[in-house]
């Protein structure tokens, strides 16, 4: 292990205050929605007879009793978290962008453990997304810049459909890729944006394979190329169009039509961002979408006009690759330029969700393309130089630090209590979620022909079904679970 930078002044802590981690009271409609609930649970304590009452009251109860114990005892995920065995994956890193399943993934295997290895028809830097049994992603020929929207039956791992779109090659960085967009997905259909120079791209097809809608949104101007991804909410498809051209724009299109629902002007960036949105529910107001960027930093708008709510534009100094996540009450993200991290900085949004001030910001050995993860109450987050840190929610104070001998353009996912990061050189890495450092396995993944320029691994895992599915530039894993 090599000796790690100390800490500077300019890197704020907050003072603790008494009481400030105190989970707050459990009412009812919160524990409703924290566990899914039906409120049908309630129902026969309201028209009923006392002898009803009596009896409801105890299959209540019954059911009850360890979601109270789990009130007092609150976990430290989203309550969006990942189900165990949930059989979806909707958008970049997972529901809202956690990373976070109780699937139970092994921490070592070998090849032969794999359920299925499959070569794709094209490369890419896209990160699966899963609804059911199909597989979705995107590849990229690297002769002609072709763009593929592929499905893969999660089964046995056969592809389902191809729906290849002509391009042309244009420069990018060289870590970059013709398909570095990862899809998003709901009940209905499969959402994918793609760039080149010319035409900034967003398209749904039906499961099936079927063109529902595309879009053009114009000219698309990058010194890396493109990269950002969309999420769909609601009735709704969101995506940032964050550029380097003479006008940047905020998205929202209808999910069935296509229709633009609202296009918010941002102006003119000198970086693009790639940063996938998220949604956050304030405690005491309605949801908002979360954005991040050079120019704006933090920006919350609202779902249903675009409105702007809020904005902290004084955050970051360089390009946003690394996406927005709510943990613990907070907003994470970090940007970066050139080889390393400039920022990590955490967000408190108000209760009402009406302003957001910044809890704290780290300046040395943070991240710049990898999105950091919060489990079990710690902070986890992996420098592209292979530096990794387990700190403090709340105050991003570290706990432990520790040199690895990868590096990384993949963000952690966590299984349970294992977290998986993939390295730019070909290895899984997976580690204990805890509070002192545990390399549980290094797990090599050596498919990619070594003489390429692009790394072997800059994708992050998605895990459905009791399964998780890694993509390496040019094939796709399922790794975990039973599939017969």
């Amino acid at each position: 292990m090599s000796a790690l930078p100390e800490m500077g002044d300019h890197e704020r802590w907050p003072h603790q205050t008494p009481g400030r981690n105190a989970a707050p009271p459990m009412r009812a409609p919160n524990l409703l929605a924290r566990f899914q609930l039906h409120p049908i649970l309630y129902a026969p304590v309201i028209h009923t007879t006392s002898h009803q009452i009596a009896l409801s009251f105890a299959l209540m109860t019954a059911c009850m009793t360890p979601l109270l114990w789990a009130a007092d005892n609150p976990p430290s995920r989203d309550s969006s978290l990942a189900v165990s065995n949930v059989s979806q994956w909707p958008r970049f890193r997972g529901p809202n962008g956690l990373g976070l399943s109780d699937a139970d993934i092994p921490a070592q295997w070998t090849e032969k453990d794999f359920n299925w290895k499959i070569t794709l028809p094209g490369g890419g830097h896209s990160s699966p997304v899963v609804w059911g049994d199909r597989i979705f992603l995107l590849c990229g020929n690297d002769q002609t810049g072709e763009h593929m929207v592929v499905c893969v039956n999660a089964k046995d791992g056969s592809i389902r459909w191809n729906r290849a779109y002509p391009a042309h090659t244009y420069s990018h960085h060289q870590y970059n890729s013709y398909a570095s967009s990862s899809p998003a997905v709901d009940e209905k259909h499969v959402y994918v944006c793609w760039s080149t120079p010319e035409e900034f791209t967003v398209m749904a097809f039906d499961h099936d394979g079927n063109e529902i809608w595309k879009n053009d949104l114009g000219e698309f101007i990058s010194q890396h190329g493109g990269g950002q991804s969309p999420i769909a909410y609601r009735n709704m498809v969101v995506v940032g169009d964050d550029q380097e051209g003479p006008q940047s724009f905020l998205f929202a299109f209808d999910r069935d039509s296509g229709r633009t629902l609202w296009k918010i002007p941002r102006g003119h960036s000198d970086k693009f961002s790639a940063s996938t949105p998220c949604v956050l529910e304030p405690k005491d107001g309605p949801p908002e979408l979360i954005f991040t960027s050079k120019k704006h930093g933090f920006t919350a708008l609202d779902p249903q006009s675009g409105r702007k709510i809020w904005e902290l534009d004084q955050v970051f100094d360089s390009r946003t690759v690394a996406s927005p996540y709510i943990a613990d009450g907070l907003i994470f993200c970090n940007c970066g330029d050139g080889p390393s991290g400039h920022a990590m900085v955490a967000v408190r949004p108000a209760d009402d969700g009406k302003s957001a001030k910044v809890a704290w910001d780290l300046h040395r050995a943070v991240p710049y393309v990898p999105t950091s993860i919060v489990v079990n109450n710690l902070l986890f987050y992996f420098t592209d130089n292979g530096v990794m840190t387990c700190a403090e929610p709340d105050t991003g104070k570290p706990i432990w630090k520790h040199r690895l001998d990868g590096n990384f353009f993949g963000s952690p996912v966590c299984a349970r209590d294992k977290i998986f990061i993939l390295s730019k050189e070909g290895d899984a890495y997976v580690f204990a979620a805890s509070r002192t450092f545990r390399q549980l396995a290094r797990n090599p993944l050596n498919f990619e022909d070594p003489n390429e320029q692009h790394p072997p691994l800059a994708t992050t895992p998605a895990i459905a079904g009791g399964h998780m599915y890694i993509r390496t530039y040019t094939h796709l894993v399922s790794i975990g679970g039973n599939h017969s």
